[in-house]
């Protein structure tokens, strides 16, 4: 626990829908991280290929038979990967070349169902796992299928074991409480935007995990978006849609970088293992702070699908 290294949260914009030009955009920050010395780099929820901001802005995207909603989710399933696919591995050789390990935010495609996916990539290029989001908030259900206990995926990596939670996961105490049994030294919390609630989630799970945290979110204006969807094209303004704010965060729940604004950046910040160590002192909720005789948490991790054959 004596090593020290760099890890970093991209806060950077895709090409919003565009698969193909996202990916050349997520290589040349990996490459970038690598030669900054970055040991692990976790890009934000669904940056793959962009979180669905619409959802938020126009009223339009929850009606019945609505051709501009069918047409944007339309454009977003062409551009949202399988796992695996050709995509991905692309994206795993991209990874072996610079030798660091990923954690990237991606819309899952899965048959004709979406998922709010974390996918896990080795410094060896090689798939550890992924995450699917267990409950899509609010909007969100319209396009996301729910992720089931198959997927509370904590890796092990060079530098530790390295886990993650979508968005408002990090309200959910049981999952937490899942996470934290599996032993996590990293945390990736990967939001749309960081804003003041994220980052209060994401600080007091650090607080409460004894982990370091990489709260990570996306920026996005309208120069990142494509022109022609109608649903896009009568959002407000010109941005931002999201606003990054991206922190990393010490298992005391100490602010260690950020937060990062609104700008693309590549936030990076020196971690020690052994403050683990420190924190756990006062307390360790899966140990010497627990109380099983009182609590007992049971966790289905079987994949649940609606046919066997």
């Amino acid at each position: 626990m004596s090593e020290k290294y760099l890890i970093a949260a991209a806060q950077v914009a895709p090409a919003f829908l565009d698969m193909g030009a996202s990916l050349e955009i997520a290589v040349r920050w990996i490459k970038e991280a690598r030669k900054n010395g970055v040991r692990l780099l976790i890009f934000p929820e669904t940056w793959f290929p962009g979180y669905p901001v619409w959802l938020d802005s126009n009223p339009g995207a929850a009606m019945w038979d609505y051709p501009p909603a069918k047409a944007v989710f339309r454009r977003l399933m062409e551009n949202s990967p399988a796992i695996p696919s050709d995509f991905t591995s692309q994206l795993c050789s991209a990874v072996a070349e610079t030798g660091l390990t990923l954690v990237m935010g991606l819309h899952e495609r899965d048959g004709n169902t979406l998922y709010n996916t974390m996918l896990y990539i080795s410094e060896q290029g090689e798939v550890l796992g992924k995450h699917r989001k267990l409950v899509p908030i609010y909007a969100e259900r319209l396009l996301w299928g729910r992720g089931d206990g198959s997927t509370l995926t904590v890796v092990d990596t060079p530098i530790g074991r390295v886990g993650g939670l979508v968005c408002w996961e990090h309200w959910m105490p049981l999952a937490r409480q899942a996470m934290h049994e599996k032993g996590e030294i990293i945390h990736a919390a990967v939001w749309p935007s960081v804003d003041d609630n994220h980052l209060l989630a994401s600080r007091a799970y650090a607080f409460e995990g004894r982990c370091f945290v990489v709260a990570v979110g996306s920026v996005l204006r309208r120069e990142n978006m494509p022109t022609g969807l109608e649903i896009l094209d009568q959002m407000p303004g010109d941005g931002p849609f999201l606003t990054g704010g991206s922190v990393i965060i010490g298992p005391d729940a100490a602010i260690k970088a950020g937060p990062a604004g609104d700008k693309e950046t590549l936030l990076m910040a020196e971690i020690d293992p052994g403050q683990i160590a420190e924190a756990a002192l006062t307390l360790d909720v899966c140990g010497h702070y627990a109380r099983p005789d009182v609590f007992t948490l049971v966790v289905n991790e079987q994949p649940m699908r609606g046919i066997r054959f």
